[in-house]
């Protein structure tokens, strides 16, 4: 039993050396930690069965053991975005979502409402690729997702789309450039599992 709960411990202290998961909508190829500092985490190519997203009033769902981060949404409108210059517009990054911080480590559920940032093509019916750029205090990592953009698909509610963090802190939002909306406020947070509490589980 005492394994278990060392086994148990071990891996939450593996997790922390870990970066960020995009958890939804689905990302282009499995995880690999490394290649996170690579565009689109190392995958450059989009994949051929897209996820159907909601034109409005969609979230992303990301997981990281960072205490304390940034991240951000860009957007390409490219059939097959594979470069950096795919997601950016007369020389401007095409930024969905602005970058805004959270104190927090945890599992996030963010708004990502496409339609509100009005950029051209993105339309129903339209196959655009979303590139998650995240900053934890050791450079930027990415990791991108593949999406077919629909008006019918019904969005999230605020019941089934939660955050769970490690600690109290509050959230704060960036509202400048595209996107401007609000930030992970307007949903649930819970405390999450602690060490303690994971051993015991065990126990």
């Amino acid at each position: 039993m005492l394994f278990s709960v060392l086994a148990a411990l071990a891996l939450c202290a593996t997790s922390v050396n870990a970066h960020f998961l995009l958890l939804s909508p689905v990302p282009r190829g499995e995880f690999v930690e490394d290649n996170e500092v690579n565009f689109c985490g190392g995958y450059n190519d989009a994949v051929s069965n897209r996820s159907t997203f909601p034109l409005s009033g969609g979230s992303f769902s990301i997981n990281t053991p960072h205490i304390g981060f940034t991240v951000g949404v860009l957007l390409s409108t490219e059939k097959d975005p594979n470069s950096w210059e795919s997601f950016s517009m007369n020389g401007t990054q095409t930024f969905v979502r602005d970058y805004a911080k959270e104190e927090d480590a945890g599992t996030f559920c963010i708004p990502l409402d496409i339609a509100a940032a009005k950029i051209p093509g993105a339309v129903d019916g339209a196959n655009v690729t979303i590139q998650v750029v995240f900053q934890g205090g050791d450079g930027n990592l990415y990791q991108c997702a593949d999406l077919t953009l629909s008006s019918n698909l019904t969005a999230v509610s605020n019941a089934s789309c939660t955050n769970t963090t490690t600690s109290s802190s509050s959230s704060t939002g960036g509202n400048s450039g595209v996107g401007q909306l609000e930030y992970l406020s307007t949903f649930a947070t819970a405390s999450a599992l602690s060490l303690a509490g994971l051993a015991a589980a065990f126990l």
